[in-house]
């Protein structure tokens, strides 16, 4: 694993690091109890091509936090806005999702911080058509009747595709559906294209009359978020120093055992074992800590929804990093 830009053991030094100095401004009103210590760590995922549900199957993190008293409890989520949503009201203290849901999350005023992301995956997000469609090139979009999950990360993909394609946002119809409702439509020809992630892209390219128009490959770069509940993250540093040294782990298991992955995931998912592996190898399982280049990426998404109106206000995504990071 020395071809790796960043090894474990340095991304962790950089984590813990930028974590030791965010304990020093603990939040004192919030929805956890007033014991720094927390008892329970609730962590929301989604069922997708990414090492936390890995990480949930193999119960490693589960063993790491025991002698430290601390239960681990999960939460299934269809999608990353409604993950954010969760840990908006408290219902969550950590999440995975992709760059549009910090965004629009931030734009609504939940208290959460970056904590790492994962380096580019373009290759794990597409616009799908029918395959006999005349839709041939990215300015084809325009007019037409497009799916998909309003909030989520190819919601800022179709944004940024459009633009590529001469297409403005204003000349499509959008169609806000969950990944299951969308492929249903998609289907039975109700809508013209489709926006979506791995594996329910790489399951609907092989299991649908579905041709892919084009992936993330030069249009965005589809990097994917940790994310915490600033209160839990200032108190419980050490909790989020260990699950990223797990999340690390499962990361550099996956990337040699792509096949074993997919059969443990494939009863997981509800997916061909062979949809999975293909999705995994759609995403990089390599994770860095929060920098400054990340952040303004985000923030170019953040102005450009803003000026879309898609979000309702001006955002500064430096505000969601940790007191240390490198921003």
């Amino acid at each position: 694993m020395s071809r790796l830009p960043l090894t474990r053991r340095a991304f962790i030094t950089g984590v813990g690091a930028t974590l030791a100095a965010a304990t020093l401004p603990v939040v004192s009103t919030s929805v956890f109890a007033a014991d720094a210590r927390a008892k329970e760590f609730r962590i929301g995922y989604q069922k997708s091509a990414n090492t936390l549900v890995l990480l949930k199957a193999h119960g490693t993190l589960e063993k790491r936090l025991a002698p430290l008293g601390i239960t681990v409890k999960w939460t299934e989520f269809p999608a990353g806005p409604q993950m954010l949503e969760g840990l908006n009201v408290g219902a969550i203290d950590f999440g995975y999702v992709g760059e549009a849901p910090p965004v629009f999350a931030q734009a609504a005023g939940a208290n959460f911080v970056y904590v790492a992301y994962e380096v580019p995956t373009p290759h794990a997000e597409g616009i799908l058509v029918h395959h006999d469609a005349p839709i041939k090139t990215l300015a084809d979009l325009k007019g037409k009747k497009i799916a998909f999950n309003k909030g989520s990360d190819v919601h800022w993909f179709l944004v940024a595709a459009l633009k590529k394609g001469g297409v403005q946002y204003s000349e499509i119809q959008p169609v806000f559906l969950a990944p299951a409702d969308a492929r249903a439509a998609f289907e039975r020809g109700a809508i013209d294209a489709w926006a979506i992630w791995d594996p329910f892209l790489e399951a609907a390219k092989r299991q649908s009359n579905a041709r892919l128009l084009a992936d993330g490959e030069g249009i965005v770069n589809h990097h994917q978020f940790f994310l915490g509940a600033r209160p839990f993250v200032q108190q419980n540093s050490d909790v989020i120093a260990i699950t990223m040294d797990e999340v690390g782990k499962e990361g550099e298991w996956v990337r040699g055992h792509y096949g074993e992955a997919a059969a443990q995931l494939a009863p997981i998912q509800g997916l061909d074992a062979g949809v999975i592996e293909a999705g995994l190898r759609h995403y990089a399982h390599i994770y860095k800590p929060i920098d400054a280049n990340v952040l303004a990426e985000q923030q170019h998404i953040a102005d450009t929804f803003n000026e879309l109106r898609i979000i309702p206000t001006k955002i500064v995504t430096r505000d969601a990093a940790l007191p240390g990071a490198k921003v």
